[in-house]
């Protein structure tokens, strides 16, 4: 069965004929919304009761410059305190949660589109990295990973001691 594109899941419609899309499987928060109607006869789409929730998918940008690798990821409205960034040689997970700050009642809402709640993100790196030489900043809530590679090709000569 064919996934229904982003477009179609948005507008409500269907074309059943064309080929499933790979990318249609990026929707960061696609198992967190459902669809309803409302009165003027578009659809709106809201988030599940929290109990039905699933984690967040957390969508990022990677490339590289001749001697890092970057990740790059929207993390608005979710303070440094709230995140937790672990790095391995060759794995970076990005952890977090975005709390509602305030309270409002399901039946207030017109539309509710932006998620809430926890999020993780495993990404496999490309090539080994500086563990300790990585750096991360969050400024206008876009969280930026700078990893410096592994030179592979560095040699260092050791002088053996005598005993």
């Amino acid at each position: 069965m064919k996934k229904p594109s982003l477009f179609e899941r948005l507008s409500g419609s269907s074309h059943r004929e064309e080929e499933y899309d790979f990318d249609d499987d990026v929707m960061p928060m696609e198992s967190n919304m459902r669809r309803t109607p409302v009165s003027s006869g578009g659809v709106s789409i809201h988030p599940l009761a929290s109990e039905e929730r699933t984690e967040g998918h957390l969508p990022v940008d990677l490339y590289q410059t001749p001697t890092e690798l970057v990740i790059r990821t929207f993390v608005a409205g979710v303070r440094p305190d709230e995140m937790n960034v672990s790095i391995s040689r060759d794995m970076v997970v990005i952890e977090g949660s975005r709390e509602e700050r305030t309270e409002i009642s399901g039946t207030d809402y017109f539309n509710q589109e932006l998620f809430w709640g926890t999020f993780t993100r495993t990404i496999m790196l490309p090539q080994e990295v500086d563990v300790d030489g990585a750096q991360a900043s969050s400024k206008d809530g876009l969280l930026t990973i700078i990893l410096p590679k592994l030179d592979k090709t560095r040699q260092t000569k050791l002088k053996v001691r005598s005993s």
